[in-house]
């Protein structure tokens, strides 16, 4: 796909992957829409790379489908990419798990992923093209201690990934997960500020590199999955 001119839909952008995503995509001349739950960090971030903001909880269910129609009518009723990035995670042992750490981490990563996306599914299916990519975890690919919560949320967007991928083939829209290994970003600081990048983990620059490389293919191929390591963690 052709980037320049193009317009993107980024969910969690106000820091992390979903910033140095939109920073990749604005310089080649994307439309870019980044979301966040806080207003403030949003708006500054958006004025510091050029992105359009649109204030939006993605955990909150309900304002999905009028959240939607407010990223169409920036958007001028199309879109090329969304990426589902917006993400949380908690880190209980069985045995100290509440519902509320299963019901809030499934809202943002599992059921309000899911739920945007089907709202801009139309409009994929119109154009017959388009890119959908999900931001999953070396989780959805292994379980570890402490994982229960996070790694079932990423496995399950793992399995839609695959389903959205045999359902969407057909409208030439591409489906594809990427598994960052750990990152140095805000996720999982209480205070949601950002980690200076180490040189033993990837950065956000390197998963966003991952991203658009996936995007510029020709139309006519796909990536349906990619993980990232970490060349030497030691």
């Amino acid at each position: 796909m052709e980037i320049n001119n193009s317009k993107v839909l980024i969910t969690g952008g106000s820091s992390g992957i979903g910033k140095a995503t939109a920073i990749q995509f604005i310089a080649k001349g994307a439309k870019v829409i980044i979301t966040g739950r806080d207003e403030v960090k949003l708006k500054n971030t958006a004025a510091e790379i050029g992105a359009v903001p649109l204030h939006f909880d993605i955990s909150d269910l309900k304002s999905i489908p009028q959240k939607t129609k407010e990223v169409m009518d920036l958007l001028d009723g199309s879109i090329d990419v969304l990426v589902n990035n917006a993400g949380i995670g908690v880190f209980p042992l069985l045995g100290e798990i509440t519902e509320n750490d299963l019901l809030s981490t499934y809202n943002t990563n599992v059921f309000g992923l899911t739920l945007l996306t089907q709202e801009l599914l139309p409009f994929f299916k119109a154009q017959q093209s388009g890119n959908i990519i999900n931001i999953a975890s070396t989780a959805s690919l292994k379980g570890f201690a402490r994982g229960t919560v996070y790694a079932a949320s990423k496995f399950a967007v793992r399995g839609m990934t695959q389903c959205w991928q045999a359902e969407l083939r057909k409208d030439n829209v591409r489906v594809c997960l990427v598994n960052p290994s750990e990152v140095t970003t805000a996720f999982a600081n209480p205070e949601r500020k950002e980690s200076k990048e180490e040189d033993n983990k990837i950065g956000s620059e390197d998963i966003a590199t991952a991203i658009l490389s996936i995007v510029e293919m020709r139309d006519k191929a796909f990536v349906p999955e990619v993980t990232v390591w970490a060349t030497n963690p030691f």
